[in-house]
């Protein structure tokens, strides 16, 4: 027997999903509203509904509002292809490509945009809703989100396309809710993607998030959530993971790409751990730790900062310079251990001129412990390509025999008392009053 509380945006009598799917989806939340009044019907009640969509094109031109728990929203498949490669592309070879856009259950975000809009209104799903209990235990999984255009924000950009700006949002969640999901989604060429405040027992997981303004943001406050097992890369100013107010936040097995201005950017985060992901960076601050962030777990990530090798961001960068350091705290109790740095550079880039660059940076903070970490420095002389796939796996691969680079493994800046620093830079490296702090360096050789 068909469920009554199953939904296909192809089948519903009001509206027409492939010109605004954003009032059919409407229209099924006021049905499964009006069907479920009922707070306990044989321990029951509202069971919620899922709506389901289709492979295939669907226009958003009125915003989804969610406003009841236990709503699922799933496609067959997130979609996600590289508009930024099509639209640095030469228009004269677009006849020649096998796709033209991003492809699934495919939901073109088009609402128009008003001078002055508060943020939420130009989200294609705004979560919100007043009252106890808080909203729970909605799913949105396995279809696409997509942008459409960058538009030109007076930076002076040559290509419109390559701004990371044009206001919209995928999916906007403005109150606070428990146990809600955002699995196997593509999001492309939004100026943010996922924006979540005060959330409870969230998890985003293998999504792809890549070509938006910023990707992931926890606003406001939460505990006890994940960020896991997803593809991510944000614009050059904005974020692909920021945390505010958090506490027990897992950051783990996330690949994070360039070129966002933070791969990680916590703000006042307490007691949570970044573990096991893989960053890569173009520019200093890829992990940034500020306002008080202490007690959390920094261990077995991979940071690669490197040149940008595409030629229409070349010129671009985050406006931070290599004393910032890759990783920066300000904040007591952390632990950083066991990570792996590497530093790949061209010497008459770093800023300022003739500085040495820092790999970890404690700007502020007691306690911090600071071991076993690996930092590989090398100097290099950058090629760039027009072509955006080539030029970063050329980029990667190379691994040939360089001059080595002199950095600053740790810096402890001077207020800073009782931290430790061990195995992670030689005495030269690592820069700190050791009167205040504890320190044991790396061995060097014939120096053991």
């Amino acid at each position: 027997m068909a469920s009554k509380n199953y939904y296909d945006v192809t089948e519903w009598p009001v509206g027409n999903p492939y010109e605004d799917i954003g009032e059919v989806i409407n229209s099924m939340i006021g049905d499964i509203k009006s069907i479920q009044t009922d707070t306990d019907v044989n321990k029951g009640g509202k069971p919620g509904a899922v709506i389901y969509i289709p492979p295939g094109d669907y226009n958003l031109r009125s915003q989804v509002l969610i406003d009841i728990s236990y709503l699922k929203i799933m496609g067959s498949g997130h979609g996600f292809t590289s508009s930024s490669i099509r639209f640095n592309t030469s228009k004269n070879e677009w006849e020649d490509l096998h796709e033209m856009w991003p492809g699934g259950s495919r939901i073109l975000v088009d609402i128009s945009q008003e001078v002055n809009d508060e943020e939420y209104k130009r989200a294609a799903f705004y979560v919100i809703r007043s009252g106890n209990p808080r909203l729970s235990s909605i799913e949105f999984s396995d279809f696409c989100l997509d942008g459409l255009h960058f538009i030109d924000d007076g930076s002076g950009i040559p290509n419109p396309e390559n701004t990371y700006s044009n206001g919209k949002s995928g999916i906007y969640v403005a109150s606070a809710s428990d146990s809600l999901r955002i699995t196997g989604m593509g999001f492309v060429y939004l100026e943010h993607a996922i924006t979540v405040y005060h959330a409870d027992a969230l998890s985003i997981h293998d999504n792809f998030i890549a070509e938006c303004g910023n990707c992931i943001e926890l606003r406001g406050w939460g505990q006890a959530s994940k960020i896991t097992d997803n593809l991510i890369g944000a614009g050059f100013k904005g974020y692909s993971i920021y945390a505010q107010n958090f506490g027990g936040l897992l950051i783990t097995a996330n690949n994070v790409f360039p070129r966002g201005a933070s791969s990680i950017y916590l703000d006042g985060v307490t007691r949570s751990s970044i573990t096991n992901n893989r960053l890569h960076s173009f520019y200093p601050g890829m992990v940034v730790l500020r306002n008080n962030c202490s007690e959390n777990l920094v261990s077995s990530n991979h940071f690669l900062s490197d040149y940008e090798p595409w030629t229409p961001f070349v010129e671009k960068d985050n406006g931070l310079d290599d004393l910032y350091g890759l990783l920066s705290i300000s904040g007591n109790n952390n632990s950083v251990i066991a990570n792996h740095f590497s530093e790949v550079m061209n010497i008459h880039n770093i800023k300022p001129v003739g500085a040495t660059p820092v790999i970890i940076r404690i700007v502020a903070g007691n306690g911090n412990f600071i071991s076993s970490n690996h930092v590989v420095a090398t100097n290099v002389s950058p090629n760039t390509s027009d072509s955006c796939f080539t030029a970063q796996v050329e980029a990667l691969l190379a691994t040939e025999a360089k001059e080595p680079l002199n950095v600053t493994t740790v810096l402890v800046e001077n207020g800073s008392l009782q931290n430790t620093v061990l195995d992670s830079g030689s005495e030269a490296q690592v820069n700190m009053d050791k009167t205040l702090n504890a320190f044991r360096a790396t061995p060097t050789i014939g120096n053991n």
